[in-house]
């Protein structure tokens, strides 16, 4: 919860914003002011935050109780409309579809296809009995990247392996600095 201080410090925030291009940190008192100021508006999220959670974990809690004989309605009419259209199906194979005003039941027939249950056990088969074309090569990029550095060739910045040589597709990323504020 925000304390009383902190609603001092939003009070001055909305006159500050107002006077955007005057307002410039010139030395460190001015810096923990600022500070002050982002940990007042941090703690006003925060709370915000904590509200709508609250108030939406109450909704949801509604929406399921609510949903909950609706959807047990709905599974109910579906198991018997499955049930009914299954019986039509093995007395006529060709009742893939049954139409009526509401609403139509749909039956669709899928073929047998493989499965992946264990995909290392497959894969060692595959090893096995020498079935290299079904065996996908791809690079380690994270070990890679510590095994290679970056040199200067002909004043240009390049990555090198470790014989020396040039790696085709590898650049250098610039060095740069990131900014982050924590209150």
């Amino acid at each position: 919860m925000m304390n009383s201080l902190q609603q001092i410090e939003l009070m001055e925030v909305e006159e500050i914003q107002a006077q955007e291009s005057k307002f410039e940190i010139m030395d460190i008192n001015g810096l923990n002011w600022a500070f002050r100021k982002l940990s007042a508006l941090k703690s006003k999220e925060k709370e915000i935050k904590q509200l709508a959670d609250i108030e939406r974990d109450r909704i949801a809690r509604w929406e399921q109780e609510e949903l909950n004989p609706i959807v047990n309605s709905i599974s109910f009419f579906e198991s018997h409309i499955q049930l009914f259209h299954s019986q039509q199906l093995a007395e006529d194979p060709k009742a893939k579809t049954i139409s009526t005003p509401y609403g139509k039941s749909k039956s669709r027939k899928t073929k047998e296809v493989p499965d992946k249950a264990d995909e290392s056990a497959i894969l060692q088969h595959v090893i096995e009995n020498g079935m290299d074309e079904y065996i996908k090569n791809s690079l380690k990029w994270a070990d890679f990247k510590k095994a290679v550095k970056i040199v200067e060739v002909s004043g240009e910045k390049a990555v090198v392996d470790e014989n020396g040589q040039i790696v085709p597709g590898m650049t250098v990323k610039p060095e740069s600095i990131t900014y982050s504020v924590e209150v």
